[in-house]
């Protein structure tokens, strides 16, 4: 199992497939699946067989990564992309009121927090600083997945590509945890990560196409 994780692409920018070194300071929801924090609450501990992998995956994805998450990193996207600081501090304070999301609010902004830091020396970007600032003041939280957003927006990295190594980290942090507890073979690891992989696409399109029917974040 450890080689087949091992050959896996474990950075943005390999996923992504550019260069850019930058991009190895997003800030990736794998963060929070290693501090065991969205398996805990989603009751990850109780996976003791294929199916309950599978019904944990399918609830992470219906409770959690469509209905707020990837709607989250657009909305953040397009407010940096458009140099909307008020409206970015406004999602951020109407995360703050997303049941889903209580349960692991204090890591979400611990990664972010931490990663938006790495962005202070974009003195220019008037984004990032009253962002910045914002936080300072207590006016804001910095929810990873609102930094994911305004990164790849300060890099004018592809949005879908973005959304979609959003998930695709996501699911390898969660396959990483299962494959030691279920006692998966490096063949077995193999295929359900490109099971899973393969409805990627699909997910990051109907957010896309339906953001606008999506429940406010």
């Amino acid at each position: 199992m450890s080689a087949e994780i091992k050959a896996m692409p474990n950075s943005p920018a390999e996923l992504l497939g550019d260069a850019h070194p930058l991009l190895d300071q997003l800030g990736v929801p794998e963060d929070l699946v290693a501090a065991g924090v969205l398996p805990a609450t989603l009751a990850f501990a109780r996976i003791t067989d294929m199916s309950a992998l599978h019904s944990f995956l399918d609830a992470y994805r219906a409770q959690i990564l469509v209905p707020v998450e990837l709607p989250a990193i657009i909305a953040a996207h397009g407010h940096a992309s458009r140099g909307e600081v008020r409206e970015l501090i406004t999602l951020d304070e109407r995360l703050a009121h997303e049941p889903m999301l209580r349960p692991f609010a204090q890591a979400s902004c611990r990664v972010g927090q931490r990663q938006l830091s790495k962005l202070r020396p974009m003195r220019d970007q008037r984004v990032v600083q009253r962002y910045l600032a914002a936080l300072a003041e207590g006016k804001a939280h910095g929810w990873h997945t609102l930094v994911y957003g305004l990164t790849l927006a300060m890099f004018s990295l592809p949005l879908r590509q973005g959304l979609q190594n959003y998930v695709e980290q996501t699911m390898r942090g969660f396959l990483r945890g299962a494959a030691r507890p279920l006692h998966l073979t490096e063949a077995e690891s193999a295929v359900l990560l490109a099971e899973c992989f393969s409805t990627v696409p699909g997910t990051v399109r109907e957010v896309l196409e339906t953001r606008s029917l999506v429940r406010p974040v």
